[in-house]
């Protein structure tokens, strides 16, 4: 079964959990509709993508670590596009959950998948507890302060932030946790996979700024201009269009240099160089930028 098969079908069974008898109905549809249909998934890929350059000789572990990795970021989506956040009105071509919802069930939905995602990790790699247990602590410093995903969404609430840290916190520390939970679920050490998921966490985000300032909604799935009306910090504002493309350049050849010693090494190389060709839409796309 191919990466994209596996990530849908374990994620379906995942949210299938949240929907059983008993469940608030419109919860059970909000949960859905957060997660389905998804975007490029690129990062429960590149969770798969490291535990196959591992060896993944527990699929169950990796498949239950990748649908944990992309329900937390689902589950980022529904609560960053809240009224209180960036009250975006559109999310993967269709209306942000709380459009659709309402407010309160987006909270409760965002809250859910959280939950959702440790449950889908501790139920998917229980028969390796020395594995889960490592497994569960990456995951949750991916998530919390002082450097996971709340800590990046907290730090649009203060006064000054530097770019990197920004970044490294809202969108690195989801890309760091998929390289070193795909490692730890395949049984191999984690550490050395961080540095790989914080370079394709800052191209990313810094592809992401790149939108945001170029591209149109139509295009990209969700209001477009929001960093520079909100005063978010965006490289591309910063370091200028040029500067920004030339950091995603460097950020992207970082990653290629920098994966660890693996059976896999080759294969993964060619998955990372073919994912980051994802990260910006055709319009901005040229054919030396990731070469």
């Amino acid at each position: 079964m191919d990466a994209g098969r596996r990530i849908e079908r374990v994620l379906d069974m995942a949210v299938a959990h949240a929907e059983a008898p008993g469940a608030p109905p419109r919860l059970a549809e909000a949960i859905r509709y957060a997660v389905f249909p998804g975007g490029h998934r690129i990062r429960p890929r590149l969770c798969l993508a490291v535990a196959a350059a591992c060896g993944d000789d527990d699929p169950a572990a990796s498949d239950a670590a990748a649908a944990a990795i992309e329900l937390l970021h689902c589950a980022s989506l529904v609560h960053d596009d809240l009224p209180c956040f960036d009250d975006a009105p559109m999310r993967r071509q269709k209306p942000s959950v709380h459009v659709a919802y309402g407010e309160p069930l987006a909270v409760l939905t965002g809250d859910a998948l959280i939950v959702l995602a440790f449950e889908t990790l501790a139920r998917g790699a229980a028969r390796r507890p020395e594995r889960l247990a490592s497994l569960v602590g990456l995951v949750a410093r991916a998530v919390g302060s002082p450097a996971g995903i709340v800590a990046g969404q907290a730090w649009e609430s203060e006064p000054e932030v530097a770019l990197s840290n920004y970044q490294q916190a809202k969108t690195g520390a989801l890309f760091a946790a998929a390289t070193v939970t795909g490692a730890a679920a395949a049984g191999a050490p984690s550490l050395p996979w961080r540095l790989l998921g914080e370079c394709l966490g800052e191209a990313y985000q810094v592809a992401d700024d790149l939108r945001d300032v170029a591209c149109r909604q139509e295009e990209i799935g969700k209001p477009a201009g929001r960093d520079a009306t909100l005063g978010r910090p965006n490289a591309a504002l910063l370091l200028g269009m040029g500067g920004a493309l030339e950091r995603l350049k460097r950020l992207a050849r970082e990653a290629i240099e920098v994966i660890p010693s693996c059976p896999g090494a080759d294969a993964l190389r060619a998955e990372i160089t073919a994912q980051t060709r994802l990260f910006l839409p055709a319009s901005l796309q040229r054919e030396e930028l990731l070469a």
